[in-house]
Order: C-alpha cells, then sequence, then structure tokens
C-alpha cells in the first residue's frame, strides 16, 4: 500500500503557509484533497440518479458500524466501511428485486440501520461519548494508515468514473434503453452502489453524518448551473469541492474562525451555490 507521507511533505513545501506546517494539518489536507474529489464525483450521478436520500441512509448506517467496532474492540475504521459497504449492497439489491418504489425501500433500510445502532449505543454510554467525532466529523485525527486507504479508494473511484461515466449517465437517463444497447446495468449500478458507500463512510471522517450528504450534493448542484453538460459538470465539481475542503480547512484553524472544519466546508461549498445560482440567473438574462 502507497505511503501517504511523501505526499504530505509535498503538500508541505507546496503550501508554504504556516497553518499547513504541522504534521496533523498536512494529512488532514490531504485526506480533504482525495476525499472531496471522490466525493463531487460521485454526487455528479447522486444527483443526476435522484438518490441523495440513498446516501443519507449508508451515512446514517455510520453510527451502527463505529458502534459495533467499539463494541466489539475492533477499529471502526474497519467496521465503518465495511458495514456501509454491506448496507449499499443490500439497498440496491433490494431496490431491483422489489416492486416497492425506491424511496420505500429506502427509508425501510434507513429506519432500521439506525434503530439499530441506537439500540447498540444505549447499551453503553461510553460508546455514545465515542461517537460524538463521528456525528460532527474529526479529519484532523486522520492516520497515515488511514490515509493510505483513502489513496487507494481514490485510485478505485477516480478509475471507475473514467471507465463508466458516460454508462452511467446513460442508466440514469433510460435503464432500460441502456440495457437494450448491452450495457450491463445491474454490474454497474451494484459498482456505483458499493463504491458510493466506501466514499460515504470514509466521508464521514471529513464531515461527519450529518453533513455527509451535503458534501455530495452542494458542488454538484452548484456545477449543474455552471455547466452546460455532463462533461464540464464532472469538472466544475471537482473544483468546487476541492477548492471548498482547502478554505475550509483554512478558514476553520483560524483563531478568530475556531469553527468545526466539516461545517465550515460545507458553508464553503455553500457560498459557491450561491454564486452559480447568480451566475446562471445571469445567464438567463442575456439570452432574453
Amino acid at each position: 500500500m502507497m505511503d501517504p507521507i511523501p505526499l504530505c511533505d509535498w503538500l508541505a513545501r507546496a503550501l508554504p503557509f504556516e497553518i499547513f506546517q504541522p504534521r496533523f494539518m498536512q494529512q488532514a489536507l490531504l485526506g480533504l484533497l482525495l476525499i472531496a474529489p471522490m466525493a463531487a464525483a460521485m454526487g455528479v450521478q447522486v444527483v443526476n440518479f435522484r438518490m441523495a436520500f440513498f446516501a443519507d441512509a449508508i451515512s446514517h448506517s455510520a453510527f451502527a458500524g463505529v458502534a459495533l467496532g467499539l463494541i466489539f474492540a475492533v477499529s471502526p475504521s474497519w467496521t465503518m466501511p465495511i458495514f456501509g459497504l454491506l448496507v449499499g449492497l443490500s439497498i440496491m439489491a433490494m431496490q431491483r428485486r422489489s416492486s416497492l418504489s425506491s424511496d420505500t425501500v429506502i427509508g425501510v433500510v434507513f429506519a432500521a440501520v439506525m434503530a439499530f445502532g441506537l439500540a447498540i449505543v444505549s447499551r453503553d454510554r461510553a460508546v455514545a461519548r465515542d461517537l460524538q467525532r463521528f456525528l460532527y466529523g474529526d479529519i484532523l485525527t486522520m492516520s497515515a494508515g488511514d490515509l493510505a486507504a483513502l489513496v487507494a479508494l481514490f485510485v478505485v473511484v477516480m478509475l471507475f468514473q473514467a471507465w463508466s461515466y458516460n454508462r452511467l449517465l446513460y442508466i440514469g437517463l433510460n435503464p432500460v434503453l441502456a440495457q437494450a444497447h448491452r450495457v450491463q446495468v445491474g454490474v454497474y449500478q451494484y459498482a456505483f452502489a458499493g463504491l458510493l458507500a466506501l466514499v460515504v463512510m470514509f466521508s464521514v471522517w471529513a464531515v461527519g453524518v450529518l453533513l455527509v450528504t451535503a458534501l455530495l450534493i452542494v458542488p454538484a448542484a452548484a456545477a449543474r448551473n455552471f455547466a452546460r453538460s455532463a462533461g464540464p459538470m464532472f469538472w466544475w465539481a471537482i473544483g468546487i469541492s476541492a477548492t471548498s475542503a482547502v478554505a475550509g480547512l483554512a478558514i476553520s484553524a483560524q483563531d478568530w474562525a475556531r469553527t468545526a472544519t466539516g461545517p465550515t466546508i460545507v458553508l464553503c461549498g455553500f457560498v459557491w451555490f450561491v454564486v452559480s445560482q447568480l451566475a446562471a440567473r445571469a445567464g438567463r438574462r442575456r439570452k432574453r
């Protein structure tokens, strides 16, 4: 597995600002520069497929994954993504096999995983205290091992996007027609659901359970206002997400701010969204 330390050293040289000189800040910055583009890339499909509720259900399964790890003395770094992956694949399997609507299936699973997580947490108050950092996010606690796993996931997600971006757009528009044109709809849907679950679980470190969906949707929504087609929307989303992550980390570290990193990142993304709304409105006026 790749050693992320040289990347941290490179970031320290590339961004010679005082706030980024401590090692924990370099690791946090590297983690965000890996998480933010992945979340933005997957968020484009989340917006196009109208899967925000799906991502929300997976993010809230983090409670159960972390609680299981803490109770059985296994690192939540393992139990959280594994449990989230199982939940994501289970939702996709039920959606494909059930006659119920997608929202209904997701709502049932969402309620089940939340109830399961809360039931486990209620048994041990010490576990409830440890869950605080996953509720609000704590990117500053990322270890070298966590970063190495993120690097591996980043490579897989970006290769998947490069190979399947157009096919996923086709499936989102009309899965029946995509199937008729020999696109393996089921394979791509399961692969997307599994990777989305892993991205969501790792994103919990950055912004916490409550704001994970915003990390996926806000950059993609802003990108849709800026871009006129699917290709530029992808790159706009990545740029917006990455700049929001860096700005949010830098602002949260200032003495005059002292805010949590996750909410600050989302607020920076919201500023981008407001600017995109104004730009889109100005563009519509020019056309008139």
